[in-house]
């Protein structure tokens, strides 16, 4: 049979329109069922009183044969001559619509199945915008039941115009639609004598008709980072490949950020390792010929082809939760393996599934289709939906359930309108007014270690020696700035970010800033690195847990000890300490003064014109 990939294709309808019983049929007549599962099937059939009931095939769920409504998402393989298919059973109920999503996202075709005495009804038109905002753009259109209507021509021309019509106006080309009658296998794969009028394909012919699937391996890389292991002295990034090829020697960049390398190796376990490349589809353990820090949710991609990086998207979207989505609302959008907080900035438009108008609104009911402008605080690392059907959809999540699903809109995002205004002041003139550069000192360290004692020491000092100077310590900001930040892992790269943000600012206007903030992971600290740039300093303020839990100044870690603080770095959470800082200073063997002495040191050597020299720091009491 030609070609090894399954031709995946969606099933959907009206919840009464006779989906399962479609399947059923074609399972039956491609000659795809397993052996005896006829023999089971006429046995179900008679013990519920009922002819050959093709629809039980599916149904496996006891409460979807009480309910006689299917439930649940399967995936089933059947074989024409030309090709194999995996039919994925979307649910038709609008209770179980969610599930639908699961199943149409993977889908490449779709037949939309229609009651020929029904004819097109509202979950009709929901599922055709459905498959419009999921991309599937070749619609079979099956018109089943047609010995309802007595196999009457008029009436079938009637339900098909009004599907083709609806269709076009989704922009999708249905590119058959077929009268049909699945439980008398009328025109499924067979055709029937009870339509001498009908000279159009079968249903299995128009799926052989369809194009073959275009090869996702030849799209952009992309490889949604799902975790980063440590292998002696390389980090390992792990994944799998959504679109695309990577292979030794590939120059990547890691979204969000600048950071990029070459990949060093693709490894392997049991001393058995991939000597070619991978493709899409595949996991992936990848190490690089530099040291890089990323994390969970960041992106790998081809050195040329990366995504945008955007802090606000424009999405197509359908809401599934009870409670309506408004204007101001926090959500979080989950793509590929990230996961983002955003805010509703607006509801640009509700779509009226009827007429496919649009029209403004302040929210988005249960089972609504809309348009909606979203904005994070951190850069989204996304694609659009017509660049990257793989990478350019998710699930929109509210108070840890599945609210509703969303493409990006292939329009251009509202922060590439952003144009950056040039200061009439440059760096080189602060500096030589303030007879220093602007840089960052960033302190990091675990709690107690001293880094806020250091840092104000430092500041006290600078000051008085005439330099421009600031602190932002990690309470501090938190108590305002940050106040709406908690302490999971995204609160704190959130944290981080920020307060780069800040630093970054304070910098360019010619400060010394000097950072006290824990962030405990490279990862956070490498994007804190890439915001500032080059001024950024790392110092690690080092001090092992022992030390400082005997400090505790502040009392956290017997908190933390006894489970009433949760997320405590160095207790309940990780501290990754610097492998390469620009300065070390170890408060454990050194005082406060040496420490501050030291800081003080490199601060001027770091930022001072190198033909001015530091003058010896002198500390009060």
């Amino acid at each position: 049979m030609p070609g090894d990939r399954a031709f995946p294709i969606v099933v959907v309808g009206h919840v009464d329109h006779g989906k399962s019983t479609l399947i059923g049929r074609l399972l039956h007549d491609t000659g795809s069922l397993p052996e005896g599962r006829m023999a089971q099937l006429r046995s179900l059939s008679a013990k519920r009183g009922l002819d050959l009931e093709f629809s039980f095939l599916l149904d496996s769920l006891q409460v979807e044969r009480d309910q006689g409504i299917t439930v649940d998402a399967a995936q089933i393989w059947f074989h024409s001559a030309a090709r194999r298919y995996v039919i994925i059973d979307a649910p038709g109920h609008v209770e179980f619509l969610r599930n639908m999503v699961t199943g149409a996202a993977a889908a490449h075709a779709a037949v939309l199945v229609i009651d020929a005495l029904a004819g097109v009804s509202e979950q009709t038109r929901r599922h055709g915008y459905l498959l419009g905002i999921l991309g599937v753009k070749q619609v079979v259109v099956a018109v089943n039941k047609i010995d309802l209507i007595e196999h009457d021509p008029e009436r079938f021309v009637v339900v098909a115009d009004a599907a083709r019509d609806y269709l076009q106006g989704l922009g999708i080309a249905a590119t058959a639609i077929i009268p049909l009658s699945a439980r008398h296998g009328l025109n499924v794969v067979a055709r029937g004598e009870r339509t001498p009028w009908y000279g159009g394909p079968t249903l299995i012919e128009a799926l052989d008709a369809l194009p073959p699937r275009p090869a996702p391996e030849d799209g952009p890389l992309r490889l949604p980072v799902q975790d980063v292991y440590r292998l002696e002295d390389r980090r390992i990034v792990v994944g799998r490949i959504e679109s695309g090829r990577v292979a030794v020697g590939d120059a990547v960049r890691f979204i969000p950020g600048s950071q990029s390398a070459r990949v060093a190796a693709i490894e392997g376990w049991n001393g058995r390792a991939p000597t070619e490349g991978a493709s899409t589809g595949q996991s992936v353990a990848l190490s690089f010929d530099t040291e890089v820090f990323v994390e969970r949710g960041a992106m790998v991609a081809g050195a040329d082809q990366a995504p945008s990086e955007s802090h606000v998207i424009t999405v197509r979207l359908f809401w599934l939760d009870r409670q309506p989505l408004v204007a101001g609302d926090r959500i979080s959008l989950r793509y590929g393996t990230a996961e983002q907080r955003v805010t509703v900035e607006a509801i640009e438009a509700v779509i009226d599934v009827d007429t496919l108008t649009s029209a403004p609104a302040l929210a988005l009911p249960q089972n609504a289709m809309g348009r909606a402008r979203l904005q994070s605080a951190q850069p989204l690392a996304i694609d659009s939906f017509a660049e990257s059907p793989r990478t350019g959809r998710g699930v929109l999540v509210r108070d840890h359930r599945l609210a509703g699903g969303f493409v990006v809109e292939d329009l251009p995002q509202a922060a590439r309108n952003l144009t950056a205004v040039d200061a009439p002041v440059t760096p080189e003139e602060r500096a030589r007014r303030n007879g220093h550069r602007g840089g960052v000192l960033w302190l990091t360290g675990l709690s107690g270690a001293g880094k806020s004692t250091v840092a104000m020491r430092t500041l006290r000092v600078l000051t008085d020696r005439g330099r421009q100077a600031y602190v932002l310590d990690g309470d501090n900001i938190r108590a305002g700035l940050n106040g709406d930040l908690g302490f999971s892992a995204a609160d704190r790269g959130e944290n981080v970010r920020r307060t780069a943000e800040v630093a970054k600012l304070l910098a360019d206007a010619g400060f010394i800033v000097i950072v006290a903030l824990i962030s405990p992971l490279a990862a956070q600290r490498a994007e804190a690195r890439r915001i500032i740039g080059g001024t950024f300093q790392e110092v690690h303020v080092a001090a092992d847990l022992a030390a400082c839990e005997a400090r505790d100044p502040k009392g956290l870690y017997r908190r933390a000890r006894e489970d009433r603080l949760r997320d405590f770095t160095g207790i309940s959470a990780p501290y990754e300490a610097p492998q390469a800082p620009e300065l070390r200073l170890d408060t454990v063997a050194l005082g406060v003064a040496e420490a501050t002495e030291r800081l003080v040191a490199h601060a001027e050597a770091t930022f001072l014109p190198a033909t001015r020299a530091p003058a010896p720091v002198r500390l009060a009491g």
